[in-house]
């Protein structure tokens, strides 16, 4: 028996990063977040969504289209300065995370849970169209569970934390019903992963660590019987290319992502057929289609 219904995936706009940030140099992030004055091509802000005979459940919740619509949605001096140089978004009307579920038939407080790979701007911006649903009247009884790596949610207490990309004024809203994810012994089928969490414990959706990018990101491993399993990583990568030859982004621990790409890596070989889904991959949208009408990805 399948208890996943369908995976559908649509992005709430589109953005660009320095060539830096998608791939690592040897320069320090510092230097060519300063100095850098290239750009990528437009890449997709993805978010996900599982419909499992449980409940809708979201992987990122994309990026706010206030963000460039509101002149005070990003902070202001040397922080805003460099979110400025960080990335620059385009985001229509009709690519917000609302709209994008209303297109394939859903509708926010359809939300059974939104697991997020981690707490940067353009995995969180959706949190405050949920935060409605759970603020309406009668919201407390169908407001969705809000899942985060616990050592994630442990880094907007340290110092500072706009310096680290976390706008803690578009995280900490009312309305919004927050867990942190309990992992506990991982199951032979995700070697080489020892940690994980089974979100219906039905093996369909398992969460597994992936830190690198940030201390808490996660990734979600979509399975179901005879279609290729699929992985959603966030952004331990940008292109699933540059993974499988080992390159890893410009912004984190590279030596944390290197390993947590080494298991990914390992996984795909114990998983014949495995698609990874990165947020702004610009192949992933049809990788994860193709895998999830039964195709494999080539």
């Amino acid at each position: 028996m399948n208890p996943i219904h369908r995976v559908e995936v649509f992005s709430t706009g589109q953005v660009e990063i320095r060539p830096e940030h998608a791939a690592a140099t040897r320069a320090p992030m510092a230097w060519w977040l300063t100095t850098s004055r290239r750009w990528t091509a437009p890449r997709p802000i993805n978010v996900y969504v599982i419909e499992h005979e449980r409940g809708i459940v979201l992987f990122d919740t994309g990026q706010d289209r206030a963000s460039v619509t509101d002149p005070a949605y990003f902070p202001q001096g040397p922080a805003g300065l460099l979110y400025r140089r960080l990335a620059r978004f385009a985001i229509d009307a009709d690519q917000t995370l609302t709209a994008g579920l209303e297109r394939i038939g859903l509708a926010v407080s359809d939300i059974e849970i939104a697991v997020l790979s981690h707490l940067h701007q353009d995995h969180i911006g959706g949190l405050g169209e949920l935060a409605r649903v759970g603020a309406a009247p009668g919201g407390d009884r169908r407001r969705p569970r809000i899942l985060v790596d616990p050592a994630e949610w442990a880094t907007l207490d340290r110092p500072l934390p706009e310096l680290a990309g976390l706008l803690e004024s578009h995280i900490r809203l009312d309305g919004l019903n927050w867990e942190t994810v309990r992992w506990g012994p991982a199951d032979t089928s995700v070697e080489p992963f020892r940690r994980a969490h089974d979100l219906f414990g039905d093996g369909s959706l398992v969460l597994l660590p992936t830190p690198g990018h940030t201390p808490g990101s996660l990734s979600l491993l979509v399975r179901r019987p005879g279609v290729a399993p699929i992985l959603l990583v966030g952004d331990l990568t940008y292109d699933v290319h540059r993974l499988e030859h080992g390159d890893v982004p410009g912004v984190g621990n590279r030596a944390r992502l290197r390993s947590s790409s080494r298991m990914v890596a390992e996984l795909g070989t114990r998983m014949p057929g495995l698609v990874v889904a990165a947020a702004h991959d610009p192949g992933a949208e049809a990788a994860v289609r193709a895998a999830a009408a039964g195709g494999v990805r080539g």
